[in-house]
């Protein structure tokens, strides 16, 4: 009974730092809804300063693990291929859509004739090949999983290049729709290789000024650009402030004019102060805590045991997750204006919507101290869990180490920064994070990385051939059905192995200056600048 008490005292505590508990979705929603993007006329000028939740990692396309890294890449890296508000993948450097032959085992893309590089060298079809080979070959590379089913790559002209597939690879257009679709310079990789990403160049509207850590990211208007005249903004800095807070006040006193994945908790200011606004939009993505259970070389490396009651026995895992409750975190941390999750699929993707919230496990307490009694572990069970340095995170762990505290767990919290998180969960320094993904269009970009033996971003070590089985059927199957089928098996076997526990699914909420328009915010999370600028 103490320690029930204890528990909630510590979730009650958490709540109370909070502007309290109770649901600020129906406020949210009602007052704007889906709001995605702004169309008034801008004028031609000014700098945007946009506030990220955290400071990005490489700006390297290959490289690159993170959302606010993407953001970046917004601004100054396009790609192959975009998605529209509709979630509809549309060409951009690309001049059309693919065409798929050979019984889906080889692609030609035309790209467009008219594109010219930051550094003023063009953009043809040797860059492409350039660079898609960089994206799959090079050491450490984040899109090694995306294209690994890409054999051969050669150009057949001036501005076509032809893909040859080891087979059908049907996520393709959507991977080349992100990261993996973005050219870079071959110039410039030739001339920096690794350290490309201290000086990237690319094809977008911005181009890379400076970079300095910790405080801030320069892009100024590129006049290499193909749709210059569309381009009204001088420069858009980005400056990462982790702590919502302080973004807020920033937004309020005009320092910055934009801020990127703000809380639900300052929401409602974007609500009811008259010089803000909000624009949100349903997320692909997921949040949760990642376990190491067999990372022990590194990524891309052959599972090893990890020596800990928790990465060694999934009855371990099995009472962890028992111990959470998935709708009371929401509720006490994101005021439930957040889902909960227990898959890798949104329910409204399109192709394999994931598992519904309400179908996900409750919270047995009972259950997991059998668990953990069957498992024959000392009690309490301890761990350690490994959050960023933002206020938020903090919050998401505080409520975590309460709840698993009275099914027989002692959690101990270690705040990291966000960057050095990521490099510890690469290299398996940790025994659990909490780990998210923005999320994909196509089903195998939310799976494959993390779930594949080997996958470029699985930290979690997760070694399981029946899984690395049905990815590999789910990118060569053509029909809709099947593949839902085939990610739904994926789903449940993911969720025995709990090697990432699933808990939230986040909505997409950033806020501007009410004088800043023509910002654009999809269901991939990204804020688009482009067209952005200051209302006339």
């Amino acid at each position: 009974m103490r320690r029930k008490a204890v528990a909630l005292t510590a979730v009650a505590l958490v709540c109370s730092t909070m502007a309290g508990c109770s649901s600020l979705r129906s406020s949210a929603t009602e007052a704007d809804g889906e709001r995605m993007t702004d169309s008034r006329p801008v004028r031609d000028g000014g700098t945007l300063t946009v506030a990220l939740k955290s400071d990005p990692d490489k700006l390297d396309p290959t490289l690159s693990q993170t959302l606010v890294g993407r953001t970046v890449f917004a601004g100054m890296c396009e790609k192959l291929y975009d998605t529209d508000r509709n979630g509809t993948i549309v060409p951009q450097l690309a001049a059309k859509l693919p065409k798929i032959t050979d019984h889906g085992r080889t692609v030609t893309i035309d790209v467009r004739e008219d594109l010219t590089f930051s550094d003023g060298t063009k953009l043809d079809a040797d860059a492409v090949v350039t660079s898609l080979l960089r994206h799959r070959d090079l050491a450490g590379s984040a899109r090694a999983t995306e294209l690994g089913p890409l054999r051969k790559v050669e150009t057949v002209g001036r501005y076509r290049v032809r893909l040859s597939l080891k087979q059908a690879y049907v996520p393709l257009t959507a991977a080349l729709a992100d990261r993996a679709g973005m050219v870079m310079s071959p110039k410039a990789i030739e001339e920096y290789g690794k350290n490309f990403t201290n000086h990237p160049s690319c094809v977008g509207p911005f181009h890379y000024v400076e970079r300095v850590g910790g405080d801030r990211i320069v892009l100024a208007k590129d006049k290499h650009y193909y749709d210059a005249d569309r381009v009204h903004l001088d420069k858009v800095v980005y400056k990462p402030i982790p702590d919502g807070n302080v973004r807020l006040a920033n937004l309020r006193s005009g320092d910055v004019q934009a801020g990127d994945q703000m809380a639900p908790v300052d929401v409602q200011s974007a609500l009811t102060e008259p010089k803000l606004q909000l624009f949100n939009s349903p997320s692909l993505g997921y949040q949760g805590i990642g376990i190491n259970i067999g990372n022990t070389k590194g990524l891309g490396r052959k599972p090893g045991r990890v020596d800990t009651p928790l990465g060694s026995d999934r009855k371990v895992r099995e009472a962890f997750e028992l111990s959470l409750d998935r709708d009371l975190l929401n509720k006490v941390v994101f005021q439930d204006m957040y889902d909960p999750a227990c898959g890798p699929m949104s329910p409204e993707s399109a192709v394999a919507p994931g598992v519904k919230p309400s179908t996900c496990p409750k919270r047995n307490v009972a259950k997991a101290k059998r668990l953990l009694k069957e498992a024959g572990v000392k009690r309490p069970v301890r761990m350690e869990l490994k959050v960023d340095t933002t206020p938020e995170s903090s919050r998401i762990g505080q409520v975590v180490q309460a709840m698993a505290e009275e099914a027989g767990f002692s959690v101990t919290l270690r705040p990291t920064e966000y960057a050095t998180m990521i490099e510890d969960s690469d290299s398996g320094e940790y025994e659990a994070f909490l780990s998210g993904w923005s999320g994909r269009l196509d089903p195998d970009g939310n799976v494959a990385n993390f779930l594949q033996t080997g996958g470029a971003m699985n930290a979690y070590g997760i070694g399981d051939p029946a899984i690395d089985k049905l990815i590999a059927r789910g990118r060569t199957e053509p029909d809709p059905e099947v593949r839902a089928s085939l990610y739904d098996e994926i789903t449940r076997r993911a969720g025995a192995e709990r090697g990432l526990i699933y808990l939230y699914r986040q909505e997409n909420y950033v806020v501007t200056r009410k004088d800043i328009a023509g910002v654009r915010v999809y269901t991939d999370g990204l804020v688009r600048v482009k067209n952005a600028g200051y209302a006339r």
